[in-house]
Protein backbone atom coordinates (compact mmCIF):
# COMPACT_ATOMS: atom_id res chain seq x y z
CA UNK A 1 0.00 0.00 0.00
CA UNK A 2 1.37 3.46 -0.97
CA UNK A 3 2.08 5.83 1.89
CA UNK A 4 -0.43 8.63 1.32
CA UNK A 5 1.63 11.65 2.57
CA UNK A 6 4.70 10.56 0.60
CA UNK A 7 2.55 10.01 -2.51
CA UNK A 8 1.02 13.49 -2.21
CA UNK A 9 4.47 15.08 -1.72
CA UNK A 10 5.92 13.67 -4.95
CA UNK A 11 4.32 16.20 -7.36
CA UNK A 12 5.42 19.10 -5.11
CA UNK A 13 8.96 17.74 -4.93
CA UNK A 14 9.14 17.36 -8.71
CA UNK A 15 7.84 20.92 -9.18
CA UNK A 16 10.46 22.32 -6.81
CA UNK A 17 13.23 20.43 -8.57
CA UNK A 18 12.04 21.77 -11.94
CA UNK A 19 11.80 25.30 -10.52
CA UNK A 20 15.34 25.15 -9.12
CA UNK A 21 16.76 23.89 -12.39
CA UNK A 22 14.85 26.51 -14.33
CA UNK A 23 15.66 29.59 -12.24
CA UNK A 24 18.92 28.88 -10.39
CA UNK A 25 21.01 30.40 -13.16
CA UNK A 26 18.85 33.53 -13.21
CA UNK A 27 19.00 33.91 -9.42
CA UNK A 28 22.78 33.65 -9.40
CA UNK A 29 23.05 36.08 -12.31
CA UNK A 30 20.85 38.65 -10.57
CA UNK A 31 22.74 38.25 -7.27
CA UNK A 32 26.10 38.72 -9.00
CA UNK A 33 24.71 41.79 -10.75
CA UNK A 34 23.48 43.15 -7.40
CA UNK A 35 26.91 42.58 -5.84
CA UNK A 36 28.61 44.45 -8.67
CA UNK A 37 26.06 47.25 -8.89
CA UNK A 38 25.68 47.65 -5.13
CA UNK A 39 29.40 48.03 -4.41
CA UNK A 40 30.46 51.47 -3.18
CA UNK A 41 33.34 53.18 -4.92
CA UNK A 42 34.68 56.69 -4.91
CA UNK A 43 32.65 57.69 -7.98
CA UNK A 44 29.31 56.34 -6.72
CA UNK A 45 26.68 58.51 -5.07
CA UNK A 46 27.31 56.86 -1.71
CA UNK A 47 31.08 57.03 -2.11
CA UNK A 48 31.00 60.78 -2.65
CA UNK A 49 29.60 61.21 0.86
CA UNK A 50 32.90 60.08 2.42
CA UNK A 51 35.54 62.52 3.62
CA UNK A 52 37.81 60.92 1.01
CA UNK A 53 37.61 57.72 -1.00
CA UNK A 54 40.75 56.64 -2.85
CA UNK A 55 40.98 55.37 -6.40
CA UNK A 56 40.36 51.65 -6.97
CA UNK A 57 38.94 51.24 -3.47
CA UNK A 58 35.64 49.49 -2.85
CA UNK A 59 33.16 48.61 -0.12
CA UNK A 60 31.62 45.32 -1.16
CA UNK A 61 27.88 44.72 -1.28
CA UNK A 62 25.98 44.24 0.90
CA UNK A 63 27.28 46.59 3.55
CA UNK A 64 25.85 46.38 7.05
CA UNK A 65 25.70 49.84 8.67
CA UNK A 66 27.40 52.96 7.32
CA UNK A 67 26.75 56.46 8.62
CA UNK A 68 28.40 59.87 9.05
CA UNK A 69 30.54 59.08 6.03
CA UNK A 70 32.13 62.53 5.82
CA UNK A 71 34.17 61.72 8.93
CA UNK A 72 35.49 58.50 7.37
CA UNK A 73 38.52 58.49 5.02
CA UNK A 74 39.57 55.55 2.85
CA UNK A 75 42.86 55.35 0.95
CA UNK A 76 43.68 53.88 -2.48
CA UNK A 77 43.37 50.25 -3.58
CA UNK A 78 41.58 49.24 -0.39
CA UNK A 79 38.87 46.59 -0.23
CA UNK A 80 36.31 46.45 2.57
CA UNK A 81 34.46 43.15 2.55
CA UNK A 82 30.69 42.57 2.62
CA UNK A 83 28.56 42.83 5.77
CA UNK A 84 30.93 45.39 7.28
CA UNK A 85 30.02 48.24 9.62
CA UNK A 86 31.64 51.67 9.27
CA UNK A 87 30.46 54.46 11.51
CA UNK A 88 31.58 57.70 13.09
CA UNK A 89 29.80 58.97 16.17
CA UNK A 90 26.80 57.57 18.00
CA UNK A 91 23.94 58.36 15.60
CA UNK A 92 23.49 59.42 11.96
CA UNK A 93 23.83 63.16 11.49
CA UNK A 94 26.00 63.69 14.57
CA UNK A 95 28.61 66.43 14.43
CA UNK A 96 31.88 64.72 15.33
CA UNK A 97 34.90 66.16 17.12
CA UNK A 98 37.13 66.38 14.02
CA UNK A 99 36.97 65.79 10.29
CA UNK A 100 38.88 62.50 10.64
CA UNK A 101 37.32 60.03 13.00
CA UNK A 102 38.06 56.85 11.04
CA UNK A 103 41.02 56.66 8.65
CA UNK A 104 41.84 53.54 6.62
CA UNK A 105 45.04 53.60 4.60
CA UNK A 106 46.12 52.38 1.17
CA UNK A 107 46.04 48.75 0.00
CA UNK A 108 44.12 47.52 3.04
CA UNK A 109 41.90 44.46 3.07
CA UNK A 110 39.16 44.53 5.70
CA UNK A 111 37.55 41.13 6.18
CA UNK A 112 33.88 40.23 5.85
CA UNK A 113 31.69 41.12 8.81
CA UNK A 114 34.20 43.50 10.37
CA UNK A 115 32.96 46.45 12.44
CA UNK A 116 34.91 49.72 12.69
CA UNK A 117 33.10 52.07 15.05
CA UNK A 118 34.84 55.37 15.78
CA UNK A 119 33.95 58.27 18.06
CA UNK A 120 37.29 60.01 18.58
CA UNK A 121 40.10 58.59 16.42
CA UNK A 122 40.75 55.26 14.71
CA UNK A 123 43.79 55.28 12.44
CA UNK A 124 44.51 52.20 10.33
CA UNK A 125 47.76 52.39 8.39
CA UNK A 126 48.69 51.19 4.90
CA UNK A 127 48.70 47.49 3.91
CA UNK A 128 46.71 46.38 6.96
CA UNK A 129 44.76 43.16 6.46
CA UNK A 130 42.16 41.64 8.75
CA UNK A 131 40.37 38.33 8.94
CA UNK A 132 36.59 38.08 9.11
CA UNK A 133 34.51 39.44 12.00
CA UNK A 134 37.10 41.78 13.49
CA UNK A 135 35.82 44.59 15.75
CA UNK A 136 37.66 47.89 16.23
CA UNK A 137 36.38 50.71 18.45
CA UNK A 138 37.72 53.68 20.40
CA UNK A 139 34.90 53.85 22.95
CA UNK A 140 33.49 51.44 25.50
CA UNK A 141 30.61 51.37 27.99
CA UNK A 142 30.94 52.23 31.65
CA UNK A 143 29.25 50.28 34.44
CA UNK A 144 30.17 52.06 37.69
CA UNK A 145 26.80 53.79 38.24
CA UNK A 146 24.45 50.96 39.22
CA UNK A 147 21.42 53.30 39.07
CA UNK A 148 21.76 53.67 35.30
CA UNK A 149 21.70 51.04 32.54
CA UNK A 150 25.13 50.16 31.21
CA UNK A 151 23.85 50.98 27.72
CA UNK A 152 23.68 54.71 28.55
CA UNK A 153 27.04 54.90 30.36
CA UNK A 154 30.16 55.67 28.37
CA UNK A 155 33.84 55.80 29.17
CA UNK A 156 36.25 58.45 27.80
CA UNK A 157 37.26 57.77 24.21
CA UNK A 158 40.84 56.70 23.62
CA UNK A 159 42.52 56.85 20.22
CA UNK A 160 43.26 53.58 18.41
CA UNK A 161 46.14 53.07 15.99
CA UNK A 162 47.05 50.09 13.81
CA UNK A 163 50.44 50.37 12.12
CA UNK A 164 51.43 49.72 8.52
CA UNK A 165 51.61 46.15 7.27
CA UNK A 166 49.93 44.51 10.23
CA UNK A 167 47.57 41.52 10.20
CA UNK A 168 44.62 41.01 12.55
CA UNK A 169 43.38 37.44 12.68
CA UNK A 170 39.78 36.25 12.65
CA UNK A 171 37.62 37.59 15.45
CA UNK A 172 40.18 40.04 16.84
CA UNK A 173 38.75 42.76 19.09
CA UNK A 174 40.64 46.06 19.28
CA UNK A 175 39.53 48.20 22.22
CA UNK A 176 39.99 51.90 23.15
CA UNK A 177 43.60 52.95 23.63
CA UNK A 178 45.08 50.06 21.65
CA UNK A 179 48.29 51.00 19.84
CA UNK A 180 49.43 48.27 17.44
CA UNK A 181 52.78 48.85 15.79
CA UNK A 182 53.99 48.04 12.28
CA UNK A 183 54.27 44.50 10.90
CA UNK A 184 52.39 43.01 13.83
CA UNK A 185 50.46 39.72 13.81
CA UNK A 186 47.46 39.53 16.15
CA UNK A 187 46.27 35.95 16.65
CA UNK A 188 42.68 34.89 16.00
CA UNK A 189 40.12 35.82 18.68
CA UNK A 190 42.60 38.01 20.57
CA UNK A 191 41.55 41.12 22.50
CA UNK A 192 43.95 44.07 22.17
CA UNK A 193 43.76 46.60 25.00
CA UNK A 194 47.21 48.24 25.13
CA UNK A 195 50.43 48.73 23.20
CA UNK A 196 51.78 46.00 20.93
CA UNK A 197 55.29 46.88 19.68
CA UNK A 198 56.27 46.74 16.02
CA UNK A 199 57.61 43.49 14.53
CA UNK A 200 55.91 41.19 16.99
CA UNK A 201 53.27 38.48 17.33
CA UNK A 202 50.61 38.80 20.03
CA UNK A 203 47.83 36.43 21.07
CA UNK A 204 45.26 36.01 23.80
CA UNK A 205 42.83 38.02 25.90
CA UNK A 206 44.29 40.43 26.68
CA UNK A 207 46.77 40.05 23.83
CA UNK A 208 50.36 39.49 24.94
CA UNK A 209 53.51 39.39 22.83
CA UNK A 210 54.78 35.86 22.24
CA UNK A 211 57.37 36.50 19.51
CA UNK A 212 59.52 39.46 18.46
CA UNK A 213 61.89 40.18 15.61
CA UNK A 214 65.24 40.86 17.26
CA UNK A 215 68.71 41.08 15.68
CA UNK A 216 67.52 39.74 12.34
CA UNK A 217 65.51 36.77 13.64
CA UNK A 218 62.10 35.96 15.12
CA UNK A 219 62.51 34.88 18.72
CA UNK A 220 59.99 33.66 21.31
CA UNK A 221 59.22 35.89 24.25
CA UNK A 222 59.64 34.11 27.57
CA UNK A 223 57.21 35.47 30.14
Amino acid sequence: MIDQPAFEAQPLGRWRAWRNRRFSGLVHYLWEMAIESGAIGGSTKKGKLFGSFGEQSVICFPANTIFNERFIHIGRNTMIGPDCTLSAGMVPGQQCLSDRIVTIGNRCLIGKGTGIVGHFSIEIGDDVWTGHNVYITDQNHGYEDISRPISVQTMPEKAVRIGNGSWLGYGTVVLPGADIGEHVVIGANSVVTGTIPSFSVAVGSPAKVVRRYVNGAWEPVIS
